[in-house]
């Protein structure tokens, strides 16, 4: 019989879980999901344990019946659209292994953020703490690690440190500060709403993700954790019906600010640490200036792209300029022309109208909204100055945010209302997504 629980209610896998083998699959799934969520943190190169688990993970949740629902139906069309133009675009330079190996990547990135749709749009709340507390896991993992390079514990040259700044387990300093804040997030909204059950344990694991994101000396992780913070805290308190819930997180805002300025000031008083935020706090570096700079590279592509419907064609404006376009918006049009560039920018903008408005609609799903989205917003404006469309788990948000969002139409529709219709209602009620570790 189906199950009728409130989404999340349940276990991570509902079924006939009193037979032994279905309970071992189905717990094996949860167990690779979990793997295939914290393994996004592992990117040292351009394959890493995540696309070692992902295959099997996408194969087995599909034996075991995932569906593409009416909610996620315009982020699967947006996808294909997208990869359609890529494609159209790759066709002159099929004899070109660089392009073409990007091009195939970018399509599994695409297939992973409909899988992710698809897994999370069902026993939704369940599944997305799982996920998320796999993610913030492996935030602490890399933060710890970044933290251990950067105070050079290792005596390895390079191992977690780079360019003189925190990476933790990633190539690219920018990549690890920002793949952090979703973590963070997670556990503010647990200290902030009270669901943790180790605050002390969440409070610590919280500090060593933000001195990973300080440590990165990345000013777009610097700015998109604040901006992300400030949205997950005024939606928080915006949707609260408790005048205790709002006193708290005012007084634990204040706090935080505080603990975290003196954290600042502390790590600032180091005088290598105070060289090097001097240098990145610039507005702009040595590399974003001049005729072949980034900003110089970009005016000079603009103008070219202008004349060129079908754009440069993929990766096409690395082999041109030397560089990337360090800008995702340009860098969708000149990988797959005028129309790639427009349905990215069509996926953006849809993917923001769906994530604000579950912050706005009361839903059983808006706690987890409320981490989710304002991470993923910290995205989209830094790919104005950064190239995102690499990142793994950038599209594992996407992917959880049009899953919120068939979620809320299934539950609005009255398919995944528990029986009880108090039960209904505390779910849209109660801020937590679930108890919080």
């Amino acid at each position: 019989m189906a199950s009728t629980a409130v989404p999340g209610s349940s276990p991570v896998l509902p079924g006939p879980v009193g037979i032994p083998v279905i309970r071992a699959v189905r717990g094996l799934a949860s167990l690779m999901l979990a793997a295939f969520v914290f393994f996004a943190c592992f990117a040292f190169s351009d394959t890493s344990p995540y696309d070692v688990i992902a295959i099997p993970t996408i194969l087995l949740w599909a034996g075991l019946g995932i569906r593409l629902h009416r909610g996620a139906v315009p982020l699967a069309a947006l996808l294909l659209l997208y990869l359609g133009a890529i494609v159209a675009g790759l066709m002159p330079y099929l004899n070109e292994e660089f392009p073409l190996a990007w091009t195939v990547q970018l399509i599994y990135l695409c297939i992973t953020c409909i899988f992710f749709a698809m897994v999370f749009s069902d026993e939704t709340r369940a599944r997305m703490e799982l996920a998320l507390k796999a993610y913030t896991g492996s935030c602490v993992f890399s933060a710890a690690l970044g933290i251990v390079g950067y105070l050079q514990w290792i005596g390895i040259e390079d191992l977690f440190y780079k360019y003189g700044r925190a990476s933790g387990t990633f190539q690219d300093p920018n990549v690890f500060g920002s793949f952090l804040t979703l973590g963070a997030l997670y556990l503010m909204h647990g200290l902030l709403t009270g669901t943790t059950r180790r605050p002390l344990a969440s409070l610590a694991a919280l500090l060593v993700i933000l001195a990973g994101i300080f440590l990165s000396f990345s000013r777009g992780s610097w700015g998109g954790t604040v901006v992300a913070t400030v949205l997950m805290i005024g939606s928080v308190y915006a949707t609260s019906a408790s005048a205790r819930l709002r006193r708290r997180i005012v007084g634990l805002s204040l706090v935080t600010l505080g603990l975290g300025g003196a954290a600042v000031i502390g790590l600032l008083s180091v005088d290598h640490v105070q060289k090097m935020f001097e240098a990145r706090a610039a507005v702009s570096q040595d590399y974003d200036e001049g005729e072949t700079g980034r900003f110089g590279n970009q005016l000079r592509g603009l103008a070219m792209l202008v004349e060129r419907p079908f754009g440069l064609g993929p990766m096409h404006w690395r082999l041109t300029f030397g560089l990337e376009p360090h800008n995702s918006y340009i860098g969708s049009f000149a990988n797959g022309g005028w129309l790639g560039g427009a349905v990215f920018l069509g996926l953006v903008l849809a993917t923001g109208f769906v994530g604000f408005r579950l912050l706005a609609r009361p839903s059983p799903f808006r706690a987890h909204a409320q981490i989710v989205w304002p991470a993923l917003l910290m995205f989209f404006l830094q790919a104005l100055q950064i190239d995102i469309e690499k990142w793994r788990h950038v599209y594992m948000m996407i992917g959880m945010i049009w899953a919120l969002e068939a979620a809320r139409l299934s539950w609005m529709a009255g398919r995944s209302i528990d029986a009880n219709p108090c039960a209904a209602q505390r779910a849209c009620t109660r801020q937590p997504g679930g108890t919080k570790g």
